[in-house]
């Protein structure tokens, strides 16, 4: 049964940002955007000008619990589509961190992984939403490896998508790469790995729908 669609925002798109970035948190994170996130809000803000720029935390416990990931991977999903739907003219930068990189890869995907039933995840978001979607950025995605260790689906990031999606990880981080560098996964600011998220999402949001055929930033 699909899932029923978003209710409208009650702001006017007269209201509406420039940018919107929706950002998942790493695991054990006060809710919030969490340090990366906020990192990377502040460096890509930081390059958009005059822009105005709406953020958004996703809403979900960032649990050890990884089951719980589903909670924000709806929230997410949600307010993706309230945001195309109400303001049509707004860029979507998506972003995510460990357990919120995972998140929001799924939030991409318009398949549903195998052994999981349609009941157990949100609806794929219907197809026109990725052109609202300027920028994914991902900061420490969970490998296939270490997805498989605590048994749960690889992420998986959705053909419209893959474009657009720049997954980045710290040489020899345990958690997205075949390394087991247990301090690696707590330095994408130190080691330029979010400045590098930012500034992608940048050439992406500099590049016009209408002009989507050109050369990639």
């Amino acid at each position: 049964m699909a899932a029923p669609a978003p209710e409208p925002l009650a702001a006017p798109v007269a209201g509406c940002p420039d940018v919107e970035i929706v950002f998942a948190r790493g695991t054990t994170e006060a809710p919030g955007l969490g340090a990366m996130g906020q990192a990377f809000v502040e460096d890509l803000r930081s390059r958009l000008g005059g822009k105005t720029v709406g953020v958004y935390a996703v809403d979900y416990p960032a649990s050890p619990d990884f089951p719980t990931a589903v909670e924000g991977i709806a929230d997410a999903s949600t307010h993706v589509q309230q945001i195309a739907m109400n303001c049509p003219d707004t860029k979507l930068v998506l972003g995510g961190y460990s357990q919120g990189a995972a998140v929001m890869g799924f939030v991409t995907t318009e398949l549903i992984p195998d052994g999981v039933s349609l009941s157990e995840v949100p609806a794929p978001m219907p197809p026109d939403i990725a052109d609202h979607v300027a920028a994914v950025a991902l900061l420490g995605a969970p490998s296939d490896r270490f997805m498989d260790m605590i048994k749960q689906p690889p992420v998986t990031i959705g053909a419209l998508y893959q474009p657009k999606t720049l997954e980045l990880c710290v040489p020899g981080d345990f958690v997205c790469s075949p390394g087991n560098d247990l301090g690696a996964h707590a330095r994408y600011i130190s080691d330029g790995l979010v400045v590098q998220a930012a500034d992608f999402a940048v050439g992406k949001l500099a590049e016009t729908p209408a002009e989507s055929g050109g050369a990639p930033a």
